[in-house]
């Protein structure tokens, strides 16, 4: 049985889309099997109480790739936390970084496999709240900054001073019952027995001349009245 020429080339056109079919679809695959950044992914975990931040490649072409960890700080790079190489895989493959990460910190995580990928992994990995390493509650966290140093109180067994006692005055020197000595006499003569009296009174060496004055006293007066009399005596005459 002869195949006619229309049978032959429906036959034809129906290998080429079949071939193009299959082109389409093994590009497709191709381009499936093409490293990508979505196949990269990246955690902050606890290794123990130390922090670490692990990549994961699961590219399933295995092509080799770049990975390099930066932490952030207000938009920009503050330092290079590590750089490593990994050969991803269908399951998975993942690589640790051993960064003792703060809590909320930012990191960016950049990667770079040749004529597939160079860019970075969005968004930038933001590490927990929660530190890895946990405080016992039982133990008092220590202040940041010293407490003051308490004042020295004064020991128990010292005393305050008890205050200073007057001065106790020193007794006076008794009186002396001996009567005083006697005045010694001087260069004036003792007076005779017979002016005791007067020595009694109250006499003493002055009575002469006291004597003497009143004398002269008297002798004046008796002057002026002979005076007088004289003068009046001439009067009558005349």
């Amino acid at each position: 049985m002869s195949i006619s020429r229309r049978t032959a080339r429906r036959s034809a056109r129906a290998l080429g889309a079949a071939a193009a079919s299959a082109a389409l679809v093994l590009g497709a695959t191709g381009d499936a099997l093409a490293c990508d950044i979505s196949e990269f992914s990246a955690a902050a975990v606890c290794d123990g109480d130390k922090g670490v931040i692990t990549v994961t490649d699961k590219d399933p072409a295995g092509i080799p790739a770049k990975v390099s960890v930066y932490l952030e700080n207000n938009g920009a790079d503050e330092r290079l936390v590590g750089t490593q190489e990994v050969k991803g895989s269908r399951e998975g493959t993942t690589i640790t970084f051993a960064e003792d990460w703060r809590p909320n910190a930012e990191y960016r995580i950049h990667v770079l496999a040749e004529g597939y990928v160079d860019e970075d992994i969005k968004p930038n990995l933001k590490t927990p709240s929660t530190p890895c390493k946990k405080t016992d509650p039982s133990k008092p966290t220590p202040p940041s900054t010293p407490p003051p140093a308490p004042t020295p109180s004064q020991p128990p067994s010292q005393s305050a001073p008890a205050p200073a006692e007057p001065a106790t005055p020193a007794p006076s020197a008794p009186r002396s019952e001996t009567p005083p000595p006697a005045e010694t006499p001087g260069n004036a003569p003792s007076p005779a027995a017979g002016d005791s009296n007067l020595a009694e009174t109250g006499a003493n060496s002055n009575t002469g001349l006291i004597a003497g004055i009143a004398a002269a006293l008297v002798v004046v007066g008796g002057g002026a009245v002979f005076l007088g009399l004289r003068r009046r005596g001439s009067g009558d005459n005349r």
